[in-house]
């Protein structure tokens, strides 16, 4: 239970915590808390139906039918939902995965621009002046080795230690923020009505964990206390989402409009403690990569060696995919440096789509077969679809126009 928990735990506490003060400021203190805890709501509330259409179809097909992950899930909803969608089901699993991919890919640009900009002001300090291209060409380095490990076990220890630095550095920040905190009245209660999207954004990417949810499900021993009233999912999520509400409110409490796309990169760069907490989550973050790296590969390979292969040196052709990959999203994040932009950007495009439009359609799907569809089950989906399909194209306008700004200055 706690080694599921801690697991979950990992997934949606990464470089995205770091970001809610932007999101704070995006959307003002009054109207950001509720509306985090209500987006948090509805992705756990997706989670929730993820799972339930899992057990349903794995229920309907028995051993036979691939529905172990996201996409093989959304894949046998349509294989086994109304005649009219069935042909459309291999579709809607290529579809999750190129969505999988992106986001993935989106999150190892995103961890490209945090630790660089962070590493950046620690060694400024320390007389090392570089530009942050150049810090990113040194990071390439060690991640691109890290990208090489082809094997998921290796990759597990990294990711306790990266969790224990960002809870440590989640700490540290909160204690150095807590001092000498602003009153209210300084900060705007609500922002303009055109910064809420990237608000969205933002706050869709830090709840993004909705592709852990099966893999964790399936590997507990008993896999029903993952989600039932008091298990792991709900537990975990409530934790996690005080944890986000806490650290956007006081990060935009105390650096207002002045908050960075990452809070480490407000604080002070001459003290020891900043310094560690900066090098500290870069650290972890650095250590995740490979991890997130996994699971486009793990799509993409099998497919490329269905294509290309068989190779004369599998193992060299695929670390030779791997790294170029890693380049891919190496050039990405030297092509737009604006962290804050970046993370409302991934969140908004893919993110939004996993979390928030993808599970309440394939909930539609099932239950339509079932004939157990209520009035309430179909306005509450398109609802929930709605929220996604504004987010979605608000948010992804807002950011690339956002960007764009930031281009032209």
């Amino acid at each position: 239970y706690l080694e599921t928990m801690m697991h979950l735990f990992k997934g949606n506490v990464g470089s995205g915590i770091f970001a809610l003060g932007d999101a704070f400021k995006n959307a003002g203190l009054l109207l950001a808390p509720p509306l985090t805890i209500f987006l948090g709501i509805i992705c756990v509330h997706a989670q929730h139906i993820l799972i339930k259409c899992n057990e349903e179809v794995t229920r309907r097909v028995g051993d036979g039918g691939d529905a172990s992950g996201f996409a093989g899930t959304v894949e046998m909803c349509f294989a086994t939902g109304p005649l009219g969608l069935r042909k459309y089901s291999s579709m809607m699993r290529k579809l999750v995965n190129v969505f999988l991919c992106v986001t993935q890919l989106g999150f190892c640009c995103v961890y490209f621009v945090f630790i660089s900009t962070n590493m950046k002001q620690v060694l400024d300090v320390h007389g090392i002046n570089m530009d942050v291209h150049q810090h990113m060409a040194v990071v390439l380095i060690p991640i691109l080795l890290s990208t090489w490990i082809r094997n998921l076990k290796y990759l597990v220890p990294l990711s306790s230690v990266a969790n224990f630095l960002v809870m440590s550095g989640y700490i540290a920040t909160m204690y150095i923020m807590s001092h000498n905190v602003p009153s209210i009245n300084e900060r705007r209660y609500v922002s303009d009505w055109h910064e809420i999207p990237l608000f969205f954004g933002t706050v869709i990417y830090s709840f993004e964990g909705i592709t852990l949810v099966l893999p964790l499900k399936n590997e507990m021993k008993k896999p029903s206390n993952f989600n039932k009233p008091l298990g792991v999912l709900n537990v975990g999520m409530v934790i996690v989402g005080s944890m986000f509400v806490a650290i956007g409110f006081l990060s935009y409490l105390k650096y207002g409009d002045e908050v960075a796309g990452s809070v480490t990169l407000n604080l002070d760069p001459t003290k020891i403690l900043s310094q560690c907490i900066k090098t500290a989550i870069s650290l972890s973050i650095l250590l995740t990569y490979a991890l997130q790296f996994y699971v486009p590969i793990a799509i993409m390979w099998p497919g490329i060696v269905k294509q290309f292969g068989p190779f004369k040196w599998p193992v060299f052709a695929e670390i030779v995919f791997r790294s170029a990959m890693c380049l891919v999203t190496f050039i990405l994040a030297e092509a737009i440096p604006e962290l804050g932009l970046f993370i409302s950007l991934v969140g908004a495009v893919s993110s939004t789509a996993l979390a928030l439009i993808f599970p309440p359609i394939i909930e539609i799907v099932v239950c339509w077969h079932n004939a157990n569809l209520g009035v309430f089950t179909v306005a509450k989906d398109l609802t929930i679809i709605l929220i996604g399909v504004l987010g979605f194209a608000t948010g992804t306008y807002e950011s690339v126009t956002s960007i764009i700004k930031a281009f032209s200055k």
